[in-house]
């Protein structure tokens, strides 16, 4: 062999390793084919404060205000029904009367032996204060007199329950009995709901209570009317939070004047917590892989980074970051589908309106 053929290999050699360097000496970057990889064309904008208006939404079942089921009090037949189904009543008006006879007489002849008692009682008196009678004779009297007015009162009480009466105004539910039925005690008549406002229960996570008060403003929204929105408040926070959800039930108060919201509905909540400044961006910017949620950050050179960020609200279309970006920083809008971290963005197509970027 040739003492110069191995000199000659290695000059071949780093004449192949320039020429793959650049001018620094170090390798480029290239692509497929050998080729320098291309900048990704991406919507970018700046992230900026805006008004943000905090809400929390929840599922929650309606309840009247009262709520009751008219039942009987004794054993007795149906002589009058004083309502229809669904009708609205006063309180203390009469819904059903109770066959009464066997108590009418029973009351006038208490009442004919309270009058008698009364007025031995005044005979017996007038003759103790002439010292005719004892006074033991004359307290005697005085108890026989009151014992009958008593039986007669129970007579007339015992009659009273003879007529049933709505406890408060409200609407009546479906009539279950007719003229001649025999009642007993717990029979079932009407169901008597108040729901000239109503009360709507939702739970609220543990992590959230401390944003929840009485008097904070409600809106609440049902499949059965699309697009009627109805307006409540926080009227009471259960003290107690349930052990296997660890929620707690949280009752709104809302006016209900059309009779609309009726018991059992679904409604949903959202609770209004106010206004504040929040960083606010298009709900496109924010990525989320398994249990990551980032978006991606343009640097000073153009290269993108993936920041990991906390997201404490979201609306339709926007959603608001509660850690991981500040006011000023430059994040991709639309485009982020071909990212890796160090790749090169290049700005084109035109920026969607709104999002709390500029």
């Amino acid at each position: 062999m040739s003492p110069f053929r191995p000199r000659v290999l290695v000059s071949l050699v780093a004449a192949l390793a320039l020429a793959a360097c650049g001018k620094s000496g170090k390798p480029e970057a290239t692509g497929p084919g050998g080729r320098d990889k291309p900048p990704v064309p991406a919507v970018v904008a700046t992230a900026a404060l805006q008004d943000w208006q905090d809400s929390l939404h929840a599922l929650g079942t309606v309840r009247a205000h009262e709520a009751v089921t008219v039942t009987a009090k004794v054993s007795e037949t149906v002589q009058r029904v004083h309502f229809d189904s669904g009708q609205e009543v006063a309180a203390g008006a009469p819904l059903v009367t109770l066959s009464g006879q066997q108590q009418q007489a029973l009351l006038a002849a208490a009442q004919a032996q309270a009058r008698d008692a009364d007025a031995q009682f005044q005979r017996l008196s007038q003759l103790a204060g002439q010292q005719l009678v004892a006074r033991g004779v004359v307290d005697t009297a005085r108890a026989s007199r009151d014992a009958a007015r008593a039986q007669a009162d129970q007579i007339r009480a015992n009659l009273n329950d003879r007529v049933i009466r709505a406890p408060f105004a409200g609407v009546l539910g479906i009539r279950q009995l007719s003229p001649g039925a025999l009642v007993t005690p717990g029979t079932v008549i009407a169901t008597l709901d108040d729901i000239a406002r109503v009360y709507v229960d939702f739970p609220v996570p543990e992590t959230e209570l401390a944003g929840i008060a009485p008097g904070q403003a409600l809106q609440g929204t049902t499949a059965a009317y699309p697009g009627k929105g109805f307006e409540g408040k926080v009227d009471t926070v259960s003290a107690r939070l349930d052990a296997t959800t660890r929620a707690a039930t949280v009752r709104g108060d809302f006016p209900n004047p059309q009779r609309l919201l009726k018991p059992g509905m679904l409604v949903e909540v959202a609770l209004v917590r106010g206004i504040h400044p929040a960083i606010v961006v298009p709900e496109l910017a924010v990525q989320q892989v398994g249990t990551e949620t980032f978006v991606w950050r343009v640097k000073p050179d153009a290269s993108v980074e993936k920041v990991d960020v906390e997201v404490g609200g979201r609306i339709p279309g926007q959603v608001m970051v509660q850690d991981g970006l500040h006011a000023g920083d430059r994040i991709v809008i639309e485009g982020t589908g071909k990212l890796q971290p160090g790749a090169k963005v290049v700005e084109g197509g035109k920026q969607p309106a709104g999002g709390g970027v500029k």
